[in-house]
């Protein structure tokens, strides 16, 4: 596994936002990331996942894992508004 640190700045080279991210065979899984809460108005956390998506069909990978989601946890609802979402739950897994 080679982890990267992948830092996001805005057009004044300030940085706004980081992510810890895994590169495996065939996918990229987001570890961890954290950004500046300010302004408001933007979704610097979608968009870390928008960019992983787009750089794993720029490496030719199959796969974006967004890492463990609990369901009733509000801080990680945003990751069921990524399709598709697979998901293993009791019953094995569905998409």
């Amino acid at each position: 596994v080679e982890t990267r640190l992948i830092e996001f700045r805005n057009i004044e080279n300030k940085l706004f936002a980081v992510m810890l991210a895994d590169q495996l065979v065939d996918s990229l899984s987001a570890v961890y990331s954290f950004f500046d809460p300010d302004p408001s108005d933007r979704s610097p956390g979608t968009y870390m996942i928008l960019w992983l998506v787009e750089h794993a069909r720029e490496l030719g990978l199959d796969y974006v894992y967004l890492g463990y989601w609990i369901e009733d946890s509000p801080k990680m609802s945003y990751k069921n508004r990524f399709r598709p979402l697979e998901r293993l739950g009791p019953d094995g897994w569905t998409v």
